[in-house]
């Protein structure tokens, strides 16, 4: 075996079914170990992040691709995988020139739901 295949990074994989909430707690508990506080943590500073990522992307255009980059690793990081989907949506439509603004639409609409759930996560 090479020493390129010995070293490679585990990452759990998304679901293969979806999803009915939009964060799938079974892939943040794992991302967490488990540990009840850091999930309450992790998701208090996605909520955060996603916000200010978006009001970037609409403040800075040039700068959307990167943004959403960055906001669909957050997003898969914690389980919010519509946010991560509707995020690689807009990073296509920008690099391939199509109309972003339903893409963006789809992704703020995304991010509100994980927000909703976040919140309610964390009112318990």
């Amino acid at each position: 075996m090479t020493p390129e295949l010995q070293r490679m990074e585990w990452m759990p994989s998304p679901p293969l079914a979806p999803v009915d909430s939009p964060l799938d707690l079974d892939h943040l508990s794992r991302m967490t170990l488990g540990d009840a506080e850091l999930e309450q943590e992790v998701l208090a500073m996605f909520a955060e992040q996603a916000v200010r990522l978006l009001a970037a992307m609409t403040n800075s255009p040039a700068e959307a691709g990167a943004l959403a980059h960055k906001l669909k690793g957050s997003a898969r990081g914690i389980g919010a995988f519509a946010v991560a989907d509707a995020a690689a949506h807009l990073e296509t439509a920008i690099r391939t020139g199509h109309d972003r603004l339903p893409a963006f639409a789809a992704l703020k609409e995304a991010v509100a739901e994980a927000r909703a759930a976040i919140e309610a996560i964390l009112k318990h």
